[in-house]
C-alpha cells in the first residue's frame, strides 16, 4: 500500500524529522520549505531540481560567444610602459 502524498510545502523543523521520508517523497512533486520557530530557514527540493538550477547550461566560453556584444572591437587606451620600481627587502 503506498502512502498518500500530502499537498503540504511548509514544514516545521520537528514535524519534518517525524516525517522526512514524507517530506522528501513531496519534494519529487514541489520543494518543500522547512520552518525553524516560524523563520524560513531551509529548502528540500528534488535532485532533478536542484541540478537544473547549479548545472550551467552552457560553458564560460559559449556564455561569451552567444553574447550580443561577442566581436565587439574595444577601444581602450594603450599601456603606459612604466619603470620598474626598485624594493628594498
Amino acid at each position: 500500500m503506498k502512502t498518500k502524498i500530502k499537498k503540504k510545502t511548509e514544514w516545521q523543523l520537528q514535524e519534518a524529522k517525524a516525517m522526512f521520508s514524507e517530506v522528501v517523497k513531496a519534494s519529487l512533486l514541489k520543494p518543500q520549505i522547512i520552518t525553524v520557530h516560524g523563520e524560513k530557514t531551509a529548502v528540500i527540493l528534488s535532485y532533478k531540481e536542484f541540478n537544473e538550477i547549479t548545472v550551467p547550461k552552457q560553458s564560460l566560453i559559449e556564455l561569451f560567444q552567444n553574447s550580443p556584444f561577442y566581436g565587439v572591437k574595444l577601444d581602450l587606451p594603450k599601456r603606459k610602459i612604466e619603470k620598474m620600481r626598485e624594493v628594498n627587502l
